[in-house]
Formats: structure tokens, sequence, C-alpha cells
């Protein structure tokens, strides 16, 4: 979240970064309640020197009775204390409560509009978007033909959005995991596998929403965890109220996990397959770094993208993300949209990653800390995370633009020392 001193000292353009965000957030009453904090605060403080003194003026009473009037003067301030001790718990919950719908403040550059159509395209893969002397099928077709995608079983398994990988398509996920960490880590990425379900403070933390109708998470009833739906929120966890000293910076994680994700009110043709699922597997980078340090690797976190998806030969664009698409917690976020032929009528770009540079905004919500070795105090990191491999939306990308006319499947070169064959036939 923002910081609050920051919000009162520019509160005409935080206001404006809200609108421009499409973001309903009520600055102004938090303006107010801040205000009244701190006048509670400073009246607090009042009192509890006046207690103070009064305290010490007792034991320099000459008399009983002046005692005695002392310890009543003491009793009636210690009782305003609590008092306003009670209003300050009251209205820190409510402040806190508003500076969590404040948006992060946007990078200047970042395209202003509502949604996803309004990003502006700024780059294209090293791939050209291949042309078809043949029907092209998408990747429900092929993968029922090949016996690669079960979705009829695990929708009865558990439900619709949900579904099996079979034969091939198991050894294509293993091997985008492998594909993907090999780089990752060659680019300094520890690895590491992270846990399925994080505790609610973690998850608010890094910006999602636990509980409430507009939640894309599944929650464990009578519990204070919930089931993740990227590895950003674990990996965001990791320094959750810790303090690293500057010299360990920048720290960069890869994670494999486990998604899942509610996608209430996802439908239509757009979404069909594998595109909206309730749980998939994904590699996630993340880093901890220095306030100077992090656009620098948001560059080369998106760079790290294009890599690993140029190297699957995959035709994809760059799109700088529309203000109102950011999401709070993203001071600038950059997607890969990879082309996919099944996709709308003749094909169509669909969102496969996204590398989002948060500042410090969830860093102040985790307590996420640095200190400069020489300097008094800490300061908040910087946090950034990026789609290193999203399985389910790779797959996508690789059954379809590979198909050839007898709807067998080519594996990308860069994968088939993984999986130890270069094309997927019907059996």
């Amino acid at each position: 979240m923002l910081d609050r001193k920051f919000i009162i000292d520019n509160v005409d353009a935080v206001k404006l970064n809200c609108e421009r965000r499409f973001v309903t957030a009520d600055v102004d009453r938090f303006v107010l309640l801040e205000t009244e904090r701190k006048h509670l605060q400073h009246e607090l403080e009042q009192l509890q020197a006046e207690s103070n003194n009064n305290a010490k003026q007792i034991g320099k009473s000459i008399t009983v009775e002046e005692r005695e009037t002392k310890k009543e003067t003491g009793r009636k301030i210690r009782e305003q204390i609590d008092s306003i001790r009670i209003k300050l718990d009251t209205l820190e919950e409510e402040i806190d409560a508003v500076q969590r719908t404040i948006p992060n403040m946007t990078h200047p550059s970042a395209p202003i509009g509502t949604d996803d159509h309004a990003n502006l395209p700024i780059a294209n893969g090293k791939t050209a978007i291949p042309v078809y002397d043949f029907k092209v099928l998408d990747h429900v077709e092929l993968g029922e033909s090949l016996d690669l995608i079960d979705f009829e079983s695990g929708s009865r398994v558990a439900g619709t959005g949900f579904y099996f990988l079979k034969n091939d398509a198991v050894l294509l996920e293993l091997a985008l995991q492998q594909y993907a960490l090999d780089i990752l880590i060659d680019a300094g990425f520890t690895p590491t596998s992270t846990p399925d379900l994080a505790r609610n403070s973690i998850l608010q933390g890094t910006g999602y929403i636990p509980r409430g109708q507009e939640t894309q998470i599944y929650s464990i009833d009578g519990t204070d965890l919930s089931l993740v739906a990227t590895a950003e929120i674990p990996l965001g966890g990791l320094l959750a109220e810790q303090t690293v000293d500057a010299e360990q910076l920048p720290l960069r994680y890869c994670g494999i996990s486990h998604c899942f994700r509610t996608e209430a009110g996802a439908a239509g043709r757009a979404s069909r397959g594998l595109y909206r699922v309730h749980q998939f597997t994904k590699v996630e980078m993340f880093a901890f770094t220095l306030p100077e340090q992090s656009d620098a690797i948001h560059q080369e976190m998106l760079q790290l993208e294009c890599k690993i998806f140029d190297g699957l030969e995959i035709p994809y664009q760059v799109v700088d993300t529309a203000t109102g698409d950011l999401g709070g917690p993203a001071y600038r976020k950059f997607d890969l949209e990879a082309w996919m032929p099944g996709r709308g009528n003749n094909g169509e770009y669909g969102e496969v990653t996204s590398t989002s540079n948060c500042t410090d905004y969830q860093a102040r919500r985790l307590n996420a800390r640095y200190r400069i070795k020489g300097e008094k105090g800490t300061k908040f990191l910087h946090t950034l995370n990026g789609t290193a491999i999203a399985i389910s939306r790779a797959l996508i990308a690789i059954i379809e633009l590979n198909q050839k006319p007898d709807k067998s499947i080519t594996i990308p070169k860069v994968l088939q020392k993984y999986i130890g064959k270069e094309i997927i036939i019907k059996k």
C-alpha cells in the first residue's frame, strides 16, 4: 500500500491515479481519518506526559491529602488515556481498510484505459505468425484426438474447469518446467517449490483478496489459509516481517507451484479449454530489490520471458498494460500475448505471461525491509514478479501452432531433449 504521508502530501495526484485506474477509493475519507488520528495521537502523548509528571509529584507530596489528590488525578488521566487508545484502535482499523483500497501509483508511460483492450503493443517476438494450408483445429480438438487432455473426466472428478493431462501432454508439462528452470537458474534465480497454501495475511500482503464477492481465491473454511493463485504469493511471503542487508540485494527466486483460481465470471469461446481453468502449474519469477534496482530487474524479467518464448518458437507480442488492467499492487506491467491459431475465428493473441514492478506497495503490506550498513533505521524493499511459464496456456500455443494436417504435433526443438521425441502422433 502507499505510504500514509505520501497520500496526505499528494492528495490530488493519488485521486487522479485512482481515476485513471478506474478504482473507487475514498481518498478524502482517508485524509479525514488520518488527520483525526494524528490529533488524537498528539493528545495521547500530552496526557502520557502529564501522567508521568503527576506520578513523580506523588512521591514528593508532603501530606496524605496531597498524595490522595494526586492519585485521583492520575486515575482520571489514565481513564482518558484508555479512552483515547480505544478510539485510536478503531480509527487505525478504518484507516487501514481505506488505505488498502488505494492502488499503487502508476508509471507515467502506462497507457490509460479501462481494460486489456487499451493495452499498447510495443514489440514482437522473433517468430512470425505461421500460415496454414489446411483447416486449423484448436487445442481442445487436437487434445482429444491425440488423447492428451481429458476434460470430461476432470469435470466428473472435480467439476467444470478441471482436467486430466495424459500421455505426451504430461511429458510436455514436465519439459516446460525444466526448460524454464534451466534458463532461470542460469540467470541467477534460486529455484523453489512453494507451498500450495498460504495464510490470508500473506495473500492480503501481496494484494490478493482471500474472501468476498470479488475474490478469485479458494479459501479453506475454519482456517486462515487459502489455496495460492500463483507462486507470487508464497514467494512474497518469504521476507514478510523480515529485514535483510542491502548488500544481499537483489534476491531472485523462481517458484514452481500449482495455481488455483475460481475464475468467477469467465466464459465464452475465448476461455475455452485450457485458457481459463481452476488449476494449473506455473513457474514464477520473484525478486526483492533496492528501489534503484527495480526498473532494471523489471526489464530483466521481461527479457527472460521473451527468451523463453522465442526459444519455443512461439509468435507473440509484448504489450504495455493499461491503467485499468494493472491490478492494485503493480506500478507497471508488461504482458506477453502468444498467437493461438485456434482462438477466435482466425486466430488471436492470448496472454501467456505478465511481469510487474510493484515498487514498495507489497513490501509495505508485508513489512519486508532492508537496512543499509552504517545508517539508522530500515526501509521498504521493492518487489517484482513475472511469469516464466504458465503451463496450461503454453500448452495451448504449442499444440495449436505446431499442428500438422494429419493432426500430429511437432515438439519444439528446445523441448525434444527433455521428452526424447520430435513429434506427437495418435496412438
